[in-house]
């Protein structure tokens, strides 16, 4: 900000320097929230005459809590870029991921953004691509987004809101809700990293039993069995956009709804749903033709519930078990085939197809297709109920 806009703002009372003329952590803060206030709309004199009339208040930035709008005091991208070495496109993606708009060259850093530095520093060091270390920040960022956007929902409907309803002046909203955030912030950040930090263990365990599961495969000391397991992936085609347009209570209704469907439908069948993954689910059956069975029923069900439209990839292999969770290349290749599934089709594998003996079922062959992440091409066929059979 320029001298000129922070003595404008004194002018207006908006910001109250100390007896040395001096302003504090809060008042940057404060400079920051209003000059993006004044960006989205509202016009600055109005703020300035509501504060003036005590209707609304800026007090609560002066919270710790709210330490998070940090200031531009850093290095620029430029002066980072040559002490590190580190290519101003990389440094860029750190902003992206923490959801502001492409810095310029000029641009200054924020300490948080200086937090994420050391991080890109060590995996070049391990000689880690950039497009893997792009990809790591901007698919963190993504998810954080995500869960910080349904946060900031409920903090709407669930706090402000009911301050409002319950006749609170708008000055005191910003006292009365700092004082939870304050309360909410180290436990929530404590929730959040163990929630990854289990997810990291599950991702890292999967590694090693895949990486043991192929060592033992190449030894000759793990073979195909004649009947072997199935993992089905069902997915609901565009779930994030429609919880995105209608809201979080849409997506816990569609959740629900989704919830005791599939588990009707996989119990009936011998399965069991092994874990929700956002916009679908994961199954374990120990015979794949009732699998293919369930996921007919599945496709069926959505559509018959007016949920939005499922998609389904089985693939029948061996399975690592641990902690209530399977792993290993059938769990990686019956998610990548449910990826490649049109809305409405089941694909299934060879695999499936030769363990399966259910008479009400026909297999139409769609021949080899390549799949990301899978070193050969899986050979796939859509299965659907026989003519004539009752609908699943």
């Amino acid at each position: 900000m320029s001298p000129e806009y922070v003595d404008r703002l004194v002018d207006l009372g908006i910001l109250s320097p100390d007896e040395h003329d001096r302003l504090s952590d809060g008042d940057i803060r404060r400079v920051g929230m209003v000059a993006s206030l004044e960006r989205s709309g509202l016009p600055l004199e109005g703020l300035a005459e509501a504060l003036r009339r005590g209707e609304l208040s800026l007090a609560f930035v002066d919270q710790p809590v709210y330490e998070r709008f940090a200031s531009f005091s850093g290095p620029t991208f430029r002066e980072l870029s040559a002490s590190t070495g580190l290519p101003m496109q990389l440094l860029s993606v750190v902003r992206e991921a923490m959801g502001s708009a492409q810095p310029e060259e000029n641009d200054r850093l924020r300490p948080d953004e200086l937090d994420v530095i050391p991080l890109i520093e060590l995996l070049v060091r391990q000689r880690i691509s950039t497009p893997a270390i792009e990809r790591t920040l901007r698919v963190g960022g993504e998810s954080l987004r995500r869960m910080a956007e349904t946060e900031a929902g409920w903090w709407r409907t669930e706090v402000m809101e009911r301050l409002f309803e319950a006749g609170t002046p708008a000055s005191d909203i910003g006292e009365i809700t700092g004082g939870f955030a304050a309360q909410l912030s180290p436990v929530n950040d404590q929730a959040v990293l163990a929630i990854y930090h289990g997810q990291q263990a599950n991702a890292w365990m999967r590694n090693i039993f895949e990486g043991f599961e192929l060592a033992m495969t190449r030894a000759g000391l793990h073979t195909r069995s004649e009947r072997p397991p199935a993992i089905c992936f069902l997915d609901i085609t565009g779930y994030t956009r429609l919880t995105d347009e209608r809201g979080d209570r849409a997506a816990a209704d569609l959740a629900g709804e989704l919830a005791r469907l599939v588990q009707r439908a996989s119990l009936r069948h011998g399965g069991k749903p092994v874990k929700w993954l956002g916009d679908g689910v994961m199954f374990y059956f120990p015979n794949p033709g009732p699998a293919v069975v369930a996921a007919l029923e599945m496709i069926h069900g959505t559509v018959q519930a007016g949920l939005p439209p499922a998609h389904v990839g089985l693939h029948a292999g061996p399975v690592l078990f641990q902690e209530g969770d399977y792993f290993g290349r059938t769990v990686n290749a019956a998610a990548r085939i449910a990826d490649y599934a049109r809305p409405g089709e089941v694909l299934v594998t060879q695999e499936v197809v030769e363990a399966s003996t259910e008479p009400g079922v026909v297999f139409s062959e769609i021949g080899p297709v390549e799949l990301k992440g899978l070193t050969e091409p899986l050979r796939l066929h859509a299965a659907r109920q026989r003519d004539g059979a009752p609908p699943a």
